[in-house]
Order: structure tokens, then sequence, then C-alpha cells
């Protein structure tokens, strides 16, 4: 997570109650119903952003609405998501 310095977290209530958690080195962001929770899951998201985790399995990818057959990964330049 951090590369020598100590990190920055920002905790921000939000106006639906929830907290928003935003690492200030990488610009991770996540949520939680609780400042413990959002804490937690920007931790998880932190370790995602690090490289760990596995990919999903094609039963997670069929949940999420995704076909894995037209799964793909390609450049961001080409992506629409990323215009």
């Amino acid at each position: 997570m951090s590369r020598g310095i100590d990190p920055t977290i920002a905790l921000i209530e939000n106006d639906d109650g929830w907290w928003t958690a935003r690492d200030e080195e990488t610009g991770v962001v996540s949520r939680g119903r609780t400042k413990a929770n959002a804490l937690e899951n920007l931790a998880e998201a932190l370790r995602g952003y690090e490289g760990e985790g596995e990919p999903p399995t094609e039963a997670e990818l069929r949940k999420a609405g995704i076909d894995p057959a037209s799964n793909e990964s390609g450049s961001l330049e080409a992506s629409e998501v990323f215009e």
C-alpha cells in the first residue's frame, strides 16, 4: 500500500448515511455503512489495486451479467468505458 510514507485516508460521511474512505496516495475509494465497514472495504480494494486476489470464476462472471465466452481484455484506448 504505502511506499515508505504514512498513508493518508480520508473518511467522509455522505448525505445518505454511508461512509466513503479514500486512500489519498492511490486514489482508491470504497464505501460502507459504517466507518469501520468503509475502511475494511478500502483495505480489500487496495489489495486488489496492488495485484492481490484471483481472477473471477466463470460462475462469478455470469452472476455479474458477463458472458465468459465473450469476456476479453483489450486496451484501455479501445474501451468505451474509459473514454
